[in-house]
């Protein structure tokens, strides 16, 4: 696998315009499978996940063609609603499938979703859902088969504001008679971009971005021109890289109101913030204060997806921070290597108390999971000396060219390609 190889100690500072979110490109490709035309999808990533999105498409039989950063989808020819094991155990986001096909085929085989083992994170709400709407379930060596000759629409109380369960039931509900409305649905701005995108396509959905979601099933569905949102992830990520490092950092094409807790935090850290309708821009101190406790919730809470990337800022920060994971129970998996970096890190059950300390070192890293991944990276930018990051596929799944974008902005990072290490480690044994 490729590593980044970082030289830390320069400071992140320049511009960087944002790509689409990749937890918004990914279901919107999934729902272009409802409309059985011609989908034209802009502002889309170039990201490891969304390729293997892109790709089972094609194994359904759908035309996908790639124009930058422009993707087309034509789901006319769909042939088959079996999803190959070895493409959906590649991203979580594989469930993302299950409404869509069942509202276009009113069947999908498939394995259990993949993607970073951060959490037990089942699909149950997904499948419990589909159920009442009318849909069989049945599982058989790690196999699901959902059937439903007829959906129909009804009222459905997720227990959890679960991203994909809402999104799920959104696309399903397309095809089912009647209205179907989600009570205590997710409210991310992915959801809202999603319905978005679906009543362009002739959908009749309100209330993304509330505590109630209704959809009015059976409406004749066409293709359509959509750009996905700016990604609030990645914007926080860059953010994290400028903040640790010292440096000063505008990001265009951002969507800073989708960002009101992340951003909060940065202000408590120290930064300097100023917004515009869509740019931010950050200022660094000399030294990172300590937050007394960032505690992850759903939208619009502060996001576990960033989680990763401040424990790296609380680790040289001024003073003892905590920080509290509440979604995802398996989330720490860094910390024994920022521990090895010189972090003073003491985990306790869902929290981790951290006291800052002036340095860390630079040392032999890998990427446990893509969040936990970039934390890595950020700490390697700020640290004494080299970092190596090994398994840095975990990045490619939501970074688009993410050592580019860091170079750019002043950071010494190379990607080394496997080969090329094993050659290099040839030479030196000779």
């Amino acid at each position: 696998m490729d590593s980044y190889h970082i030289i830390g100690g320069k400071r992140i500072s320049g511009s960087h315009k944002l790509t689409g979110a990749k937890n918004g490109v990914l279901p919107i490709l999934a729902a272009s499978l409802v409309t059985g035309e011609t989908c034209t999808i802009h502002n889309c990533p170039d990201l490891l996940d969304v390729n293997t999105m892109l790709t089972i498409l094609k194994e359904l039989g759908c035309k996908v063609q790639r124009e930058k950063n422009t993707v087309i989808v034509d789901s006319s020819q769909l042939t088959q609603s079996y999803i190959p094991k070895v493409l959906g155990k590649e991203m979580r986001s594989s469930v993302f499938l299950l409404g869509p096909m069942l509202a276009r085929c009113g069947a999908v085989e498939m394995s259990h979703p993949g993607g970073c083992a951060i959490g037990a994170r089942p699909i149950d709400l997904h499948l419990k859902a589909l159920q009442k709407m009318g849909a069989k379930v049945e599982e058989e060596n790690e196999k699901l088969f959902c059937r439903a000759l007829k959906l129909k629409g009804t009222t459905i109380r997720l227990d959890f504001p679960s991203v994909g369960a809402t999104e799920n039931i959104m696309m399903a509900a397309l095809s089912a008679e009647g209205e179907t409305r989600i009570v205590h649905p997710a409210k991310e701005p992915e959801i809202e971009d999603l319905q978005n995108f679906l009543n362009a396509c002739g959908a009749s959905i309100v209330g993304a971005g509330t505590g109630e979601i209704v959809i009015s099933g059976g409406k004749p569905l066409h293709g359509a021109e959509h750009k996905v949102i700016p990604d609030r992830i990645e914007a926080g990520t860059f953010l994290a890289a400028a903040a640790v490092t010292k440096g000063e950092l505008l990001l265009e094409n951002a969507a800073p109101f989708q960002m009101a807790s992340t951003l909060a935090k940065f202000r408590e850290m120290g930064c300097s913030l100023r917004t515009e309708q869509d740019r931010i821009y950050l200022k660094a101190p000399q030294r990172l204060k300590a937050v007394k406790e960032i505690k992850t919730l759903p939208y619009p809470g502060f996001p576990t997806d960033m989680q990763s990337q401040f424990l790296t800022l609380m680790s040289l920060a001024d003073g003892q921070s905590k920080m509290t994971e509440t979604i995802f129970e398996n989330r720490f998996k860094q910390i024994d290597a920022l521990k090895n970096m010189g972090a003073q890190i003491e985990l306790q059950g869902c929290s981790a108390k951290v006291i800052g300390v002036e340095e860390l070192r630079g040392c032999h890293v890998e990427a446990k999971d893509l969040r936990g991944g970039a934390a890595m990276v950020i700490a390697g930018l700020a640290a004494s000396g080299e970092t190596i990051v090994e398994k840095i596929c975990h990045i490619d799944r939501g970074y688009d060219k993410f050592e580019v974008a860091l170079k750019n902005l002043g950071a010494r990072i190379e990607r080394i390609q496997e080969d090329e290490r094993e050659k290099n480690y040839k030479c030196e044994k000779a």
